[in-house]
């Protein structure tokens, strides 16, 4: 990639002046540098963009999320003024497939206030654009905590990949903190801090403990879980989240750079790529559940759209389709479900929080 980074300068000066940067502090200046951030500069999504997600592959799985935020509202006794909060709300399509789909739920598009999340500042643009003119008050914020107290439901989709993720690496004396230094050739480089990191052994899973030396572990912190789980005991509701990753916490650096839908190396042109690593489901769960909400999952995508009714949705669209566009319903149905290479069924899953109170959640019935 021959463009340049200007954020490459500013790395280099923090690491000469403090010494290697964690991955996770590294990661966060990557994505959301105020001035050369990859999410605060540009609008990343769609086949012209770096990748695709979900809700641009296919109407129907917002369609079938905004559904299911219907279903369980009706589930939580159909509050008045409810909070429907996505994180991360990419070019605003999903939401607005969400809000379409509300319709034929008799009350719901009436009760709800949209509340969407989102740091980037060419992003909110881009969501303002798509969401104009629509009978739904749309209210943007850039943190969960910003968004009012009462009964809510909150949606994320491919949006904990993208935060921040320490990095560890085994040895023989403990776990060590991964960080970005610079070589004698001045590339920036993967170093390990010189001294363990103090009590890390006593908070891992034994799989994890038990892994040979050299083994990386990722891990997140979850003050964005926290406050969801908080929100949903105390004033009702859920939360979806669809990502990708690991059902239980293992070891294995995911950490990797995507741009014009191809991998490259996360320590080139930072900045200018996205920068993600896989989720751990598991850890999510134990953060939920910890402030006393319940979780529903995790289960696969395909496991997910297939009990939403994505088949029937399909079918209803086809007929109305001309053929070209039934054939783009096939295909974005089979790259939503496959579980083999290029498909999201089985990499991509599903869980959901809950206040205890709900019971089970629609998709998540066993």
């Amino acid at each position: 990639m021959d463009a340049p980074a200007p954020l490459d300068a500013e790395i280099r000066r923090l690491i000469a002046v403090a010494g290697p940067m964690p991955v996770a502090e590294y990661m966060g200046l990557c994505l959301t540098h105020p001035r050369h951030g990859y999410y605060t500069t540009r609008d990343p999504f769609g086949r012209d963009g770096d990748f695709i997600t979900a809700p641009e592959i296919s109407q129907m799985f917002g369609e079938l999320i905004g559904l299911w935020a219907a279903s369980v509202w009706r589930q939580m006794g159909s509050p008045d003024n409810l909070r429907l909060v996505e994180l991360g709300p990419g070019r605003g399509t999903m939401m607005l497939d969400m809000l379409r789909a509300a319709q034929v739920v008799p009350g719901f598009r009436g009760a709800i206030v949209a509340h969407l999340v989102e740091i980037s500042p060419a992003l909110e643009r881009r969501q303002r654009q798509t969401l104009n003119g629509l009978d739904v008050p749309l209210l943007w914020h850039q943190r969960i905590e910003d968004v009012p107290d009462g009964p809510l439901i909150v949606v994320a989709n491919e949006f904990f990949d993208a935060l921040p993720a320490h990095q560890a690496v085994k040895q023989a004396d403990g776990w060590h903190e991964r960080a970005i230094g610079i070589d004698a050739d001045g590339s920036l480089i993967f170093v390990t801090a010189p001294a363990p990191i103090p009590h890390f052994a006593g908070t891992l899973s034994r799989a994890v403990r038990d892994a040979p030396d050299d083994a990386v572990y990722e891990w997140r912190g979850h003050q964005a879980v926290f406050e969801i789980a908080r929100r949903i005991v105390h004033d009702g509701g859920a939360a979806l989240v669809v990502d990708y990753g690991h059902t239980e916490s293992e070891c294995g650096d995911t950490l990797q750079a995507v741009a014009r839908h191809a991998y490259g190396d996360p320590l080139e042109t930072p900045g200018l790529v996205d920068l993600t690593a896989h989720v751990d489901f598991q850890a999510l769960a134990t953060a939920a559940e910890s402030i006393g909400a319940s979780v529903h999952g995790p289960v696969p995508q395909r496991d997910l759209l297939l009990r939403l009714g994505i088949e029937r949705r399909a079918a209803a669209l086809k007929p109305k389709a001309a053929p070209e566009q039934a054939d783009a319903i096939d295909g974005a149905l089979r790259r939503l479900l496959d579980q083999g290479a290029g498909g999201m069924g089985r990499l991509f899953k599903a869980i959901a929080f809950a206040h205890p109170k709900l019971g089970v959640l629609p998709g998540f019935e066993s």
